[in-house]
């Protein structure tokens, strides 16, 4: 396994558009995933022991997000499954219905979501003002392949609820650091 950290947030770079199949068995857009101020979008999976650490914080922030600041997320699952078997469609469903995402979670077959938006580990996170800009790309919290104790500071719902009260992100951001995405030969 090897562990790496996102770059620097591109300030203002666009959302690229994607049409997956979701756990749901909805096809999601860029269009629909959006909320009215914001959209976050993360590539994660179901293997990694960063993701792993961060599950239950990451539904309680995005779902405060969502129910009180207007902006939705989407989950993006890019790793190789014929590499990793715990990250195939069906255990993808399975990890959706156990933590009761409150995010579509879909399915990035060819991998060419995840190259197109740069995403280089999971998890790696996007987060978009209503405009669709970049703001945000940085870690949920201090947590790495432990969870991180209560109390700690909660550096991406922070950051977008500030997106979603000014449309901007905070200018100093600590990147996320997680399992390298296992991208197909």
């Amino acid at each position: 396994m090897v562990s790496l950290t996102t770059p620097v947030c591109d300030f203002n770079q666009p959302a690229i558009d994607f049409s997956l199949p979701g756990t749901d068995g909805q096809t999601w857009t860029l269009e629909k995933a959006k909320g009215e101020n914001g959209l976050l979008v993360m590539f994660i999976c179901n293997h990694c022991p960063y993701v792993k650490a961060i599950q239950k914080r990451l539904v309680e922030d995005t779902r405060i997000l969502r129910d009180e600041y207007g902006i939705n997320s989407i989950a993006i699952m890019s790793n190789d499954p014929n590499e990793y078997a715990e990250d195939s469609f069906e255990n993808m469903k399975a990890i959706a219905e156990q933590w009761q995402f409150p995010f579509p979670y879909v399915l990035d077959e060819t991998q060419g979501v995840a190259k197109a938006y740069g995403a280089v580990c999971t998890p790696d996170f996007f987060g978009y003002n209503a405009e669709l800009k970049l703001q945000y790309r940085g870690r949920l919290d201090e947590s790495r392949k432990e969870t991180s104790p209560e109390g700690v500071r909660r550096d991406l719902l922070k950051a977008m609820m500030q997106v979603a009260q000014t449309g901007q992100g905070p200018l100093e951001q600590i990147p996320s650091m997680g399992c390298s995405i296992k991208w197909k030969a």
